[in-house]
């Protein structure tokens, strides 16, 4: 069975719009692009991401929300992404995209331990990434928030991607 798939509504995970279909929605990855975009990331994308990706590769989902346990540059509570990176190299927000990981981690200073992975509404100034410190660049990375403005602290989201998926909340959910 695939991860995320027995009991999550990949359907209506995803929100239509000009904006995502223009921004992060790339085309079907092929392996051959996951592979190649593995290469020049320098680490193996996590299973979930990939089966999330093969429901739609790229964009923002319907719940932008993520609960945590200690106060963000964003909100007490709770981190907010605008959406989810794509495999692939031709849109803005995609994985090797015009501003996807390797540009917010060399021109943003973003850590290079891992694989920026959801931007935020914040433009720039925080990032969800991918952690492959524990587990190295093979491994199942944990997912963390880390803020640009506050000298790149991290806050811990969750031990794995599909967690971190199954986590997002509606932000009516946080007022």
């Amino acid at each position: 069975m695939n991860p995320l798939s027995h009991d999550l509504d990949l359907d209506d995970f995803w929100t239509d719009s000009d904006y995502a279909r223009k921004h992060y929605v790339e085309e079907p990855a092929t392996d051959e692009l996951v592979v190649s975009i593995e290469k020049e990331l320098g680490f193996m994308l996590p299973r979930s991401y990939v089966v999330l990706m093969q429901s739609q590769n790229g964009g923002v989902p319907k719940k932008t929300c993520f609960p945590t346990n200690t106060p963000t540059s964003w909100a007490e509570d709770h981190i907010a992404i605008t959406g989810i990176m794509g495999i692939g190299r031709t849109k803005t927000y995609s994985l090797a995209g015009e501003l996807g990981s390797a540009f917010m981690q060399q021109e943003w200073g973003y850590p290079t331990y891992g694989i920026c992975v959801c931007d935020c509404p914040s433009g720039g100034h925080d990032m969800i990434m991918l952690d492959y410190r524990e587990c190295g660049p093979k491994g199942e990375p944990t997912v963390i928030h880390v803020d640009q403005e506050s000298g790149y602290e991290v806050t811990f989201l969750a031990a794995d991607f599909e967690t971190f998926v199954r986590g997002l909340r509606h932000d009516r959910e946080h007022g």
